[in-house]
């Protein structure tokens, strides 16, 4: 399709990938040749109906699963070369996940919930702090550093999420549902939050979504049928 981008400012390449469940006459075949590129700092929403393959292709965008055939390239690696130790590290560095349940830690603060990503290179640093906090508050939770996740909102719950995502500096983005759990207007938001952060940090973000409200603000969508790109 015409969104397979040549020039360097490509970030991802999603290339013929297919992903199928299972053997024999249970075999479910959830992705099909799907293809398409994204470029450096550029927004995208993933919709489609439920069991269409959107999750299925997020997770493997995000070496979380592994496509049947296929290859995944950011930021010029091929994902399919590398062991587990190095998807780990390339996961850590380069990619922001954000899940429609925040997943926070509950006996952590909010600052701790923050720089839990960090510590896959130790200790945090006082770089990273600083940078959590002027995240958190720049999405408006400054004052609630020392909070934990109990006393916070659903809103504030994900704004934490958000940041968490951010706090490695990212190169891609992705968010499953991030604002199934939220009431409009608080979906509509975190939804205008995240087209500012994206343009902001320069992080590409991926999104998939039932929500036409936050469909809407990306500035591509690519619709899933059947496994397959419409």
């Amino acid at each position: 399709m015409s969104d397979q981008v040549q020039d360097e400012a490509t970030i991802l390449r999603v290339e013929n990938l297919s992903h199928s469940f299972g053997e024999g006459e249970g075999r479910v075949r959830a992705l099909r040749g799907v293809s398409f590129a994204a470029k450096a700092g550029q927004v995208t929403a993933v919709v489609g109906p439920s069991g269409c393959g959107k999750s299925t292709l997020l997770n493997i965008i995000g070496t979380l699963d592994q496509p049947t055939t296929g290859k995944v390239t950011l930021d010029g690696q091929d994902l399919n070369t590398l062991n587990g130790n190095a998807l780990a590290a390339l996961r850590n560095r380069k990619i922001g996940f954000i899940f429609q349940s925040h997943h926070l830690l509950p006996q952590c603060t909010v600052m701790e919930n923050v720089l839990v990503p960090t510590l896959a290179h130790g200790q945090a640093t006082a770089t990273d702090e600083e940078r959590g906090q002027r995240l958190l508050e720049r999405v408006d939770l400054g004052e609630r550093l020392a909070h934990r996740p109990g006393q916070l909102s659903g809103g504030e719950r994900q704004r934490v999420a958000v940041v968490r995502a951010l706090i490695n500096q990212p190169k891609l983005l992705l968010a499953d549902e991030p604002t199934g759990a939220l009431d409009q207007a608080t979906a509509d938001k975190l939804g205008q939050l995240l087209v500012e952060l994206n343009q902001e940090e320069n992080v590409t973000l991926i999104t998939v979504t039932h929500s036409g409200n936050l469909a809407n603000r990306m500035a591509r969508t690519l619709e899933l049928l059947d496994g397959q790109l419409a």
